[in-house]
């Protein structure tokens, strides 16, 4: 894919600005003085503005994420590119800001004949869509499997002694499924239970390093994270890990240094 894909498609995801000015002009003379705005997780509105200041308000918002998802793309283009990363997170804020559009819509179709808000989609497009590009993230930056065999020596950090607390947001979330009716909010929150079990598990499991005449290998849950080449490994250390610098899943106490060469 080159700059004759991505500029298209970048194109196509500001053009729902104009498209949601548009659907506001086209029903103008239809909407009340005063429109339903905000609404509560069972779709029951909860808050109110004027045409003007709803039309404001919609264009600005749409205006701001544009901007942001813009600039974001901007400094991972410039960074990685051309890298699936760039173009999963273009793939994902075109589809993103449209879901937006989507959502922002049925407001409109809520106020000119009653119809249901519907926020599925956002909830369902949003945590998906950032699952997959980190997965494209994951899987660009990993490197190669090395050869099977040559191990020469294990070593395993975890965090047994405090993951339990990961439960807690995860055992909340199963408890608010439970007591909600179904619907949109109850969908999300079941998407998100099981990412709360997996931060869980790869706390407990932790990092394992995997140390062989090939090169450094990192896994976790037995998903391979990274493989360092020996040739860029300059040096390695066990130091104290520091909560504010530190980085990973792990508890207190020691972590591996690595250095890479280019």
């Amino acid at each position: 894919m080159t700059r004759r894909l991505w500029n298209p498609l970048l194109a196509v995801m500001w053009l729902a600005l104009p498209a949601m000015a548009l659907r506001y002009w086209q029903v103008w003379d239809r909407l009340p003085a005063r429109m339903a705005t905000h609404f509560d997780a069972a779709g029951q509105a909860n808050g109110w503005m004027s045409r003007g200041a709803s039309l404001a308000f919609t264009l600005g918002f749409m205006a701001f994420m544009l901007a942001v998802f813009s600039i974001v793309l901007y400094f991972v283009r410039r960074k990685y590119p051309p890298s699936a990363v760039s173009w999963a997170l273009l793939v994902f804020f075109c589809a993103e800001i449209w879901t937006i559009f989507y959502m922002l819509d049925s407001t409109l179709g809520y106020n000119l004949a009653g119809t249901a808000i519907s926020v599925i989609p956002l909830l369902v497009i949003t945590p998906l869509g950032i699952l997959a590009v980190l997965a494209v993230a994951f899987l660009e930056k990993r490197g190669s499997a090395f050869p099977p065999g040559d191990l020469l020596a294990e070593e395993v950090q975890s965090g047994k002694a405090w993951s339990p607390l990961l439960l807690i947001p995860m055992l909340a979330a199963a408890w608010v499924v439970l007591a909600l009716p179904p619907g949109a909010l109850r969908l999300g929150l079941l998407i998100l239970t099981p990412v709360f079990l997996a931060i869980f598990g790869m706390a407990w499991d932790g990092f394992h390093y995997y140390f062989t005449r090939h090169g450094l290998e990192i896994r976790t849950l037995g998903l391979r994270l990274k493989s360092v080449p020996a040739a860029q490994i300059e040096h390695y250390s066990v130091e104290n890990w520091k909560p504010i610098c530190g980085y990973g899943v792990r508890g207190g106490g020691q972590s591996q240094g690595l250095r890479v060469g280019k």
